[in-house]
């Protein structure tokens, strides 16, 4: 089950959006790599400030890596969930507040309404010109996705046996999973809000109506539901990060990713500079190094 790129999955938002003026682009702007004169001006600023949902623990690698490529620019990490840092940037705008200098989402649409705002500044790393498809960057220069996630079902293997595993998420409605289950909030997680509208459009609505029969755990963060299987709070995971189960399997912990029969839900994640950035050499420095072989190997590290 592949989620739709590039917001497709909100129909609604995408109407809604095409009834607003768009923002004028005579062209993207020519391919800009790393040089000198960006590096030092970035040092002049000193830092840059990240919106971002990204796992914690990830994140912070590629902050490190970044403040280790270039000394003298520190990263402010803002990490929430998707959906709540898109409010947040949305009343900051309407108060005109510019914090941010650089926007990550999981939730693609989260772009393709801020690009109709005029809330993104055209960049394009030198990186992303030369190796990323067409459909995976907006033609006008305003984003790209950054990575992929799947979300996926897992289990404690000291709670249940394999082979009594739910291998479906028609199976999360027997009987025998009542108040066993934990899972993610759609207005907290990007990631969870994309799973949920492939699910629904794959199983319909009715779906979610019988699983909160179930007396389900619910939290907010795509990172959750992993963590409590982990811990044994709950011994299966109806959603969450799969990249999080896989990375606490290889830790030791007793846990298993489980990719439902139906299918299992990908979201991609954006990357874009905010207008108005108060650091915007920093800023674009951030956005080129997170395009890099070294920050996507971080990124394949953490299981993307």
């Amino acid at each position: 089950m592949k989620a739709p790129r590039l917001g497709s999955r909100h129909a609604a938002l995408i109407a809604a959006l095409a009834l607003m003026p768009a923002m004028a682009f005579a062209a993207p702007p020519p391919p800009s790599p790393i040089t000198p004169a960006l590096i030092d001006a970035a040092k002049k600023e000193g830092k840059v400030v990240l919106y971002t949902s990204i796992d914690v623990q990830v994140v912070e690698s590629l902050a490190k890596g970044f403040e280790k490529a270039y000394p003298g620019v520190s990263v402010q990490v803002e990490r929430n969930g998707a959906e709540r840092n898109f409010q947040r940037l949305g009343q900051e705008r309407g108060s005109s507040i510019f914090a941010a200098d650089v926007l990550e989402s999981s939730d693609q649409t989260h772009f393709l309404a801020w690009k109709r705002q005029g809330w993104l500044e055209p960049y394009v790393p030198s990186e992303v010109a030369a190796k990323w498809p067409a459909a995976e960057r907006d033609p006008d220069g305003c984003f790209a996705s950054v990575r992929y996630t799947l979300s996926a079902m897992g289990y404690n293997t000291k709670q249940v046996k394999p082979e009594e595993a739910p291998k479906s998420y028609a199976d999360l409605l027997d009987k025998k999973w009542t108040g066993k289950i934990v899972k993610a909030h759609p207005g907290y997680s990007g990631i969870i809000m994309t799973a949920t509208y492939a699910i629904s459009q794959k199983l319909g609505w009715e779906y979610f109506e019988k699983l909160g029969k179930q007396r389900v755990m619910q939290l907010q963060s795509a990172t959750e539901p992993p963590k409590k299987i982990t811990l044994g709070e709950r011994p299966i995971m109806a959603d969450g990060s799969e990249y999080l189960v896989l990375l606490a399997r290889e830790g030791g912990s007793p846990v298993e990713v489980i990719y439902p029969s139906e299918g299992t839900p990908i979201a991609s994640g954006g990357l874009g500079i905010a207008t108005n950035a108060p650091h915007p050499n920093a800023a674009k420095l951030l956005v080129s190094y997170l395009f890099s072989k070294e920050a996507q190997q971080v990124m394949s590290d953490g299981c993307w």
